[in-house]
């Protein structure tokens, strides 16, 4: 892929108390991993892990502490934050993306640090990742990087990728944004002309693995009809996302046990309201 960009490695949903999106997704159907701690932040997570990429639930621990902009970010309420690319080789990605002028300025290769709190043995475990940090205007309407997993034996537990939803992983984010014209422009150096398929009104970005939909806030409801009628506090910015999963009807069965409130479309695909799944609309599908 171009720039060593092999996809989407997680979607980022931030959320104003941790073990209530956390008990929330499993109300959903998704198993939840054990809460895992920035080393040196203010800021911890849950993850719903896939076979190749995963959702997380990003929350405040320490508002004294670095907290990377998620308190400024809550101000507003919760929801979508931003998605993170995978790469299996972040210097490699960066020497491709400095040549193109699409990296941060300073301090575009970090190092980041987490630790799962219980381990299998219940002694903690040690993750480590190396990221890429992008040049402003790099992603437009979207807050992303990209990552790669330096301990990543570590992160797929087999309790932690049985879902009872039956969820497999991300199909499709969808961004909502002013400028689609200026988007396919943008992600076009990125992902190479080829990943772009662009239409007057929304764009589609094919990152290797998963994809990307960008729409104005008129043109939205072609996407998905039901935001529509969704009182929203963003806009703007990361709105909803695609989940494959195996057999819908096992997760809407998941959704009736648990009283999760949703919508079964003519097809057979589920539609989670934000206010079900803090401040994200997500969309069942079939894998």
């Amino acid at each position: 892929m171009t720039h060593a960009i092999h996809g989407i490695d997680h979607a980022i949903i931030g959320v104003a108390d941790l073990d209530a999106a956390r008990d929330q997704y499993r109300r959903l159907g998704f198993a939840v991993t054990d809460r895992g701690r920035h080393v040196g932040w203010g800021t911890a997570n849950y993850c719903v892990m896939f076979d190749h990429d995963y959702l997380e639930l990003l929350g405040l621990i320490d508002a004294a502490a670095f907290t990377n902009g998620l308190d400024r970010f809550l101000a507003d309420g919760e929801g979508g934050l931003g998605v993170v690319f995978a790469t299996p080789d972040a210097e490699a990605s960066h020497a491709l993306l400095g040549s193109a002028g699409l990296v941060a300025p300073e301090n575009a290769l970090r190092e980041l640090g987490r630790v799962i709190e219980n381990g299998p043995d219940g002694q903690p475990v040690d993750l480590s990742f190396r990221n890429v940090h992008l040049a402003e205007g790099a992603t437009p309407g979207l807050s992303a990087f990209l990552c790669q997993h330096l301990t990543p034996e570590k992160m797929r537990r087999p309790d932690w990728m049985a879902h009872p939803n039956t969820a497999r992983g991300i199909i499709s984010a969808t961004i909502v944004i002013d400028d689609v014209t200026g988007a396919a422009e943008a992600y076009s150096r990125l992902f190479g002309t080829g990943a772009v398929t662009p239409t007057d009104t929304v764009i589609a970005v094919h990152t290797g693995r998963g994809v990307l939909m960008f729409a104005t806030p008129y043109d939205l409801p072609n996407l998905h009809p039901d935001l529509d009628d969704e009182p929203r506090k963003r806009d703007h910015g990361l709105v909803a996302l695609q989940i494959g999963i195996a057999d819908r009807d096992a997760a809407a069965a998941v959704l009736d046990r648990n009283g999760v409130a949703y919508e079964r479309e003519q097809n057979g695909d589920i539609i989670i309201g934000p206010d079900e799944a803090c401040g994200v609309l997500i969309e069942f599908t079939a894998a």
